[in-house]
């Protein structure tokens, strides 16, 4: 009997000794610069670019696009920000405010929306394009008053017609002004046309041409961190 006590009492005392083992490794896991990280990471302000091809970097590597060269910026001056790029090639206005729920759990701090070429060039209603690009807007003001918004102007060529075309440029300034946010003029300027700049299909730009966005973006988004 008494010997069964004394093999009782080992048994506990081994699972006591596990479990604070146990406790203290999950103190040193939790403390360990690999978890330090992650939770900096997750403590550090959101950028989300929200667009079509342009924006995910159609035809050259992640690395490469605007939104990840953005990102070698900010964390070449330190700042807190991370960038998530929520760029998807064919997407349209429409298709853009119909998946935005999903993207506005990142809780953004900055809302980059660069959206509308693909409705140009497929000819949608200027009156349809206008009012997704308005929608995408005050969902997110809605959503997060304080997060700034920066629209990304887009141009196309006048397959469409001279008055589409001129009415087309000119309804990013107006959407920017009457919603009161950012604007970027023309998100391909000194890149759209130019064969240097641009892949064979003479739309998306080359690894150069981002390296040209990203410098234009920078110009109108480090006033706004």
């Amino acid at each position: 009997m008494k010997n069964a006590i004394y093999l009782f009492q080992f048994y506990l005392f081994l699972l006591i000794l596990g479990f604070s083992c146990s406790q203290k490794e999950n103190k040193q896991a939790e403390s360990s610069p690999e978890s330090t990280e992650v939770q900096e990471k997750s403590e550090r302000k959101t950028i989300l670019f929200f667009g079509n091809s342009l924006t995910a970097g159609y035809g050259i590597e992640d690395y490469e696009a605007f939104p990840a060269l953005i990102q070698e910026k900010l964390d070449s001056i330190e700042s807190d920000y991370q960038v998530i790029n929520g760029g998807l090639s064919g997407e349209t206005t429409a298709s853009g405010l119909s998946r935005l729920d999903w993207f506005l759990e990142e809780k953004p701090a900055i809302f980059i929306l660069e959206l509308g070429g693909n409705d140009g060039l497929r000819g949608i209603s200027l009156e349809e394009t206008e009012k997704n690009l308005r929608g995408i807007i005050r969902s997110v003001q809605e959503e997060y008053p304080d997060t700034k918004i920066l629209l990304a102007g887009m141009q196309i060529p006048p397959n469409m017609g001279q008055a589409y075309t001129d009415n087309f440029r000119k309804m990013y300034a107006e959407i920017a002004e009457d919603e009161e946010v950012a604007l970027i003029p023309f998100l391909l300027e000194g890149v759209a046309g130019d064969p240097e700049y641009n892949l064979p299909d003479g739309i998306h730009p080359t690894a150069a041409g981002h390296q040209i966005v990203a410098q234009t973006v920078w110009k109108y988004l480090k006033p706004l961190l």
